[in-house]
């Protein structure tokens, strides 16, 4: 083979090698943050102390349930159904990022009592939040656009809420015998 054949060969693979990338990479750029610039910015300011850090993911994700429950109570709202999936879905984000927040002090064997107590709290208030949300008012084809997500937040919530009873359990017990 030739040396221009090889060329050929080359830029061919590579183009086409990048068409199949890009729609990849196009997907990748519409999902969204979760938070915004200034979530982001109080986030960063309380990077390294576990308890002003939970308190703001708990705020941050209370605060996308207000707004979907303002969302849901506005007649004026023209595709509730999607702005819901949207809430619930940045909730979730939220929710996960709160966890592994916890996960990640925990590993720098931080104690954790306080932000714990703070997010059973929450926890009891999202659940109660989620599960008004499956009530049989809401059930109609509006709710099966979003029912799949709302059963996500339900279940991540439900098996959080006995992770964070368990582990400030395990929280108070070692930190009773110092």
């Amino acid at each position: 083979m030739t040396r221009a054949w090889h060329r050929f060969a080359y830029f061919a693979f590579l183009a086409w090698w990048l068409g199949s990338a890009v729609p990849g990479v196009g997907w990748v750029q519409h999902q969204r943050e979760p938070l915004n610039p200034l979530e982001i910015d109080q986030l960063r300011d309380a990077a390294q102390e576990p308890a002003p850090r939970i308190k703001l993911f708990i705020q941050f994700a209370r605060a996308r349930l207000v707004s979907l429950e303002q969302t849901r109570a506005d007649p004026k709202v023209a595709d509730r159904a999607q702005q819901t999936h949207d809430k619930l879905q940045e909730f979730i984000e939220i929710y996960d990022e709160l966890n592994d927040n916890l996960d990640t002090f925990l590993e720098r064997k931080a104690d954790l009592r306080r932000p714990l107590k703070e997010v059973i709290e929450a926890d009891t208030e999202f659940q109660a939040k989620l599960r008004a949300l499956r009530s049989p008012s809401d059930a109609g084809k509006e709710a099966e656009q979003y029912r799949f997500v709302l059963d996500n937040a339900v279940e991540e919530v439900d098996g959080s809420a006995q992770d964070h009873r368990q582990l400030l359990a395990e929280q108070e017990a070692k930190y009773k015998k110092k």
